[in-house]
């Protein structure tokens, strides 16, 4: 039997008003909402949650990546989440197309063999609208295999029909939508079907189920369909409350609901995730003994951090309000040749170390600067791991998309010692000695190429 074998979710460090939205077209609106960080996309959210998942494993065949603001179009985003997990080259990495939908699909893909499902999403929507008030950004990888399960996957069920409920051109900010009534009536025809069918195949009885989840892009049609299971099978609902603490995070929303129902789940206990876009994907999940041990950190001890930042500053990482142009050159094009030659280190920050006298460099060297032993190195990849700053300067000349660029060296906990940005933080929030661990981001775009390192940030 296949299940869940590990998984890992990742919320970005903002949040966003709702006041905030709506008074820029005269409304009102209350809570917060998860934002990327100028630096962050779908990708670096991807790589973010699949650090978490995977700990010191590799042990998968696959990668399918799901978002709807995927970084590029053309090329496939997922080899860049591979490059960065550090996964072997062997693994197949693929995109899954930029819907809501493709959370299920990566779940049903990476279901089929040892695979990770990437489930990341940066949702944007028209100045001051709804969509823009209630979406979030963020991200959850799940590990499948065969041992070692925190939760067996009992069955799968998925209905499709065509109907307009919600849709987006190649390039608009944000979606439309038809009247909810119509989708939620949609909805509910096909979310019967699915439980009716996933119940016929599995041979469970509706009141054998623990927890229900619903996720979707219509908010009336998952309510109604939350209530209508509750009604049904009389179990909780844990993650009612999770759009509105987070926003609804489009093709994430179904990763994270169902790690917030694991993150609450006892050994035992059956749990249904039910996925509503353009037709219905229902999942059976039991957990098992394991899921009291071998569950990360929940997902909702992430939500009481976060800084809220100005709309303003947010419309200016998303390029919606133009930044008076840098007084000084803008960087280089990216080298796509040297990127190739030194992706272990770009992608995956591996350095190495010496076996003559064990000092750890980075990048990986073929001459030790301390013994000058020669072609003697092992790999040593610290991408994900912790570190200390021994000092670090504030430098508001540099070219940065959100000045001022905090430039640090940090000593690593895996050994050897590197240069790097900081992030996350302002100037007065950091100090020598703070615990930061590496982050995957996003440098810089010039002429449409997206720069990928690392940086840290504070732990």
């Amino acid at each position: 039997m296949t299940g869940i074998r590990c998984y890992g979710t990742y919320l970005p460090a903002h949040r966003l008003a709702r006041a905030d939205i709506a008074a820029a077209v005269g409304e009102s609106a209350t809570g917060t909402r998860v934002v990327a960080g100028p630096d962050e996309d779908s990708t670096t959210l991807a790589v973010a949650a699949g650090h978490a998942a995977l700990g010191g494993s590799r042990d998968v065949d696959a990668v399918w990546f799901a978002t709807t603001a995927p970084a590029y179009a053309d090329k496939t985003n997922a080899v860049t989440a591979h490059a960065a997990l550090g996964l072997p080259d062997a693994v197949g990495a693929f995109d899954l197309g930029a819907t809501v939908r493709s959370g299920a699909a990566a779940l049903l893909a990476a279901s089929r063999g040892p695979g990770l499902a990437l489930l990341s999403d940066v949702r944007e929507g028209h100045t001051g609208g709804t969509e823009e008030r209630t979406s979030g950004d963020g991200a959850a990888a799940f590990v499948f295999g065969e041992h070692d399960l925190l939760a067996d996957l009992v069955g799968t069920t998925s209905v499709s029909a065509e109907f307009l409920d919600r849709w987006r051109r190649p390039g608009d900010t944000g979606s439309r939508g038809w009247e909810e009534r119509f989708g939620e009536g949609e909805y509910s025809r096909l979310a019967e079907q699915a439980f009716t069918d996933l119940l016929k195949r599995t041979g469970i009885a509706a009141t054998d189920l623990s927890a229900v989840a619903v996720s979707g892009p219509n908010a009336r049609a998952v309510r109604t369909t939350g209530r209508w299971l509750q009604r049904q099978t009389g179990a909780l609902e844990p993650g009612t409350d999770l759009a509105a603490a987070v926003g609804n995070t489009g093709a994430a929303h179904t990763g994270l609901a169902l790690a917030d129902m694991l993150d609450q789940a006892r050994p035992g206990d059956t749990l249904l995730l039910m996925s509503l876009a353009d037709g219905a994907d229902a999942f059976l999940f039991r957990a098992t003994d394991r899921i009291v041990t071998g569950r990360p950190r929940p997902l909702r001890d992430g939500l009481a951090s976060g800084k809220v930042v100005p709309y303003a500053t947010y419309l200016l990482w998303r390029g919606r309000v133009e930044r008076e142009p840098a007084r000084r050159p803008e960087p280089v094009r990216p080298s796509a040749p040297f990127a190739a030659r030194n992706a272990a280190f770009k992608f995956g920050f591996a350095g190495g170390r010496c076996r003559s006298c064990g000092t750890v460099q980075f990048p990986g060297p073929r001459v030790c600067l301390r013994c000058r032993a020669i072609d003697g190195f092992e790999p040593v990849p610290v991408a994900g791991q912790c570190g200390r700053i021994v000092t670090f300067t504030v430098d508001h000349l540099a070219y940065s998309p959100n000045p001022p660029t905090i430039s640090a060296v940090v000593d690593l906990d895996a050994g050897g010692r590197v240069q790097i940005e900081l992030t996350d933080c302002e100037p007065g929030e950091i100090a020598v000695g703070d615990a930061v661990e590496l982050t995957f981001r996003r440098l810089g775009t010039v002429e449409g190429i997206h720069n990928y390192f690392w940086k840290a940030r504070p732990r």
